[in-house]
């Protein structure tokens, strides 16, 4: 493959892209022959993804923006498959590299495939069995037209094997997620709250929460609030805020001396508080898989996950939806009995490496 089109429409899809490009430009500095190009469809507008943002990461900026974001799931989807196509009309690719299980993954996998365009598809094959989550619709979709595979494990190998996929097409890579980990981790941030607030090593949670079926119903958020702010004992937690939780937790009137509800921060920043924080309480799938590296306990907010192996090897536990299940899980991990957890196979820091070899091959 001479050009790879890789796609990005949201912050995690930087972090994942982030490795794979810098890689190729490695290769290509060696003297192989492979180009590519960064397309961010606009899905996710954030003003936080400024030269800033790309600058800490060290991602490079996109060479086009389609500017394809807001609407509805349906008027998102026309937009970015509109403009991405005459953007491949007018720039020739060989590839799609696509990533993860938003809007554009699929809405970019499926523009290719009608332009007779081969996709690639990063983390593909994962899956949480939930059709009500629009991700799964994402990925379902995107698998079901997807030419490669490359994978973070072998459940994920096994969904596809049994969708009739042959081994030709499945690369078992590991995690592009942990490539951007590893490799940001001895440049975390130490956010200024750390003072502000008082926090010690290993002295507090760190809690995020976003998922509807969490948020949306404000009896059921309050509940789950409660529950946690009662079973935490007296150590403080941090909650960096998504715009749609704190309006309800405003109109609920959640607040308590221990809940520090703050402005949503960067990944360096973020990072570094969950990487010292005593456990992390999330509805979030990433996280779950940054805790699984990092050593630090995980209680899952959801009834199922598209990421098992944080579960079955990593320090993850799904805890479900209802707020009566937080009481005997924080039981166990004030009592020292959390599992302790491992590190999934090629979680290593080197995926990045593995897929371009493969891209090069193809």
């Amino acid at each position: 493959m001479n050009h790879i089109t890789i796609i990005a429409g949201a912050r995690p899809n930087f972090m994942k892209v982030a490795p794979i490009i810098h890689e190729i430009k490695k290769r290509k500095a060696e003297g192989v022959n492979i180009n590519y190009s960064l397309v961010h469809t606009g899905q996710h507008y954030d003003k936080k993804m400024s030269g800033d943002f790309f600058e800490q990461l060290n991602i490079p900026e996109p060479d086009a923006n389609l500017s394809a974001g807001g609407g509805t799931q349906a008027e998102q989807t026309g937009a970015i498959m509109i403009r991405f196509e005459e953007h491949l009309k007018k720039n020739l690719t060989d590839l799609v590299l696509v990533v993860g299980d938003v809007t554009s993954t699929m809405a970019c996998a499926i523009t290719a495939q009608k332009l007779h365009i081969k996709v690639a598809h990063v983390e593909a094959g994962i899956r949480s069995n939930d059709w009500s989550m629009p991700e799964e619709i994402n990925r379902l979709v995107t698998d079901a037209i997807t030419n490669y595979f490359f994978t973070t494990s072998d459940v994920a190998n096994a969904n596809l094997k049994a969708s009739g996929y042959v081994d030709d097409q499945i690369f078992f890579v590991g995690n592009c997620m942990i490539d951007t980990l590893l490799a940001n981790k001895p440049r975390f941030i130490k956010p200024s709250i750390w003072e502000k607030l008082e926090l010690s090593e290993k002295g507090y949670f760190m809690m995020t929460l976003h998922r509807p079926a969490n948020v949306d119903e404000g009896a059921k958020l309050k509940e789950l609030m409660d529950e946690i702010i009662n079973n935490t004992q007296n150590m403080p937690l941090v909650f960096p805020v998504h715009p749609r939780t704190k309006k309800m937790l405003n109109e609920l009137g959640i607040e308590h001396e221990r809940l520090h509800m703050v402005d949503p921060m960067s990944y360096l920043e973020f990072n570094y508080l969950v990487e010292r924080s005593f456990a992390v309480v999330t509805d979030s799938g990433g996280i779950t898989e940054e805790t699984t590296v990092m050593g630090v306990p995980c209680l899952t907010l959801r009834d199922n996950t598209e990421r098992p192996e944080t579960i079955t090897v990593g320090t993850n536990e799904l805890i479900g939806t209802d707020p009566k299940n937080i009481a005997p899980a924080m039981k166990t991990l004030f009592a020292g009995d959390w599992k302790k957890g491992g590190i999934p196979e090629l979680w290593d820091g080197k995926t990045a490496g593995r897929i371009v070899r493969h891209l090069i091959e193809l």
